[in-house]
């Protein structure tokens, strides 16, 4: 099971940049606690030290879904700013998304082609009269690497194997970030009000976030005694 999110300041000030790079902190531990596999796939700094304007984690693991849909919606933090001491406002807002991740499908046996050829450059007359160098190609994607470490065909053709899954791994990788630069409209849709989590004070400390609808029930009654007044 693997799920993205992506935490994002959007508009908001360099105070709110501060509050991301916080929330990231917090996401990685509390993945870590959780024996949760997680990989930074990307992270945009803000313009203050220590500040981060977005970031996107992957999260592996039998548990991913449940963490990632306990982090989703708006995180509030109230404190003072770190940047401004005499501002005024003391609640800060930030959003977490949940990323769709492309589609990849697994490489299969059948989509690799090799090809036997001569070895380059020095190595002596073994090299130059026995085809033991392997290049492995990706037939779908044309991505090939060559692999003429040994003087054994054999020893080359699983070398350039595990070259070539590897670099199909990092163009994968580099699709999904890709992907993600391209979801950037997430950072104008951050709601104020119902947070899922809350934190407080320089030392960021986390507040339980009451749960169910007698908030929600008591604000609704109080906005219709409103209206009637």
């Amino acid at each position: 099971m693997e799920k993205i999110i992506q935490i994002t300041a959007g508009r908001g000030p360099a105070e709110c940049t501060w509050v991301v790079a916080q929330v990231l902190k917090k996401v990685l531990e509390e993945a870590q606690e959780q024996q949760l596999e997680t990989t930074l796939l990307q992270r945009e700094v803000g313009s203050e030290n220590g500040t981060v304007e977005t970031a996107t984690i992957s999260v592996k693991g039998k548990n991913a879904a449940t963490f990632a849909n306990s982090w989703i919606g708006t995180i509030q933090w109230i404190g003072q700013s770190p940047f401004r001491k005499m501002h005024k406002r003391k609640n800060w807002f930030i959003g977490i998304f949940e990323i769709e991740p492309q589609k990849n499908s697994s490489v299969s046996e059948n989509d690799i082609q090799y090809q036997a050829m001569r070895s380059s450059g020095a190595g002596g007359q073994h090299v130059n009269k026995v085809s033991s160098a392997v290049r492995a190609t990706h037939i779908p994607t044309g991505i090939a690497v060559v692999s003429m470490d040994s003087r054994s065909q054999h020893q080359n053709k699983k070398r350039a194997t595990e070259r070539l899954l590897k670099k199909l791994e990092d163009e994968t990788l580099q699709q999904l970030k890709n992907h993600v630069g391209q979801q950037w409209e997430n950072q104008l849709h951050i709601e104020r009000g119902n947070p899922v989590r809350v934190f407080t004070g320089s030392d960021f400390k986390n507040n339980k976030v009451e749960k169910g609808y007698k908030g929600t029930r008591q604000k609704l009654k109080q906005d219709l005694r409103n209206e009637n007044n």
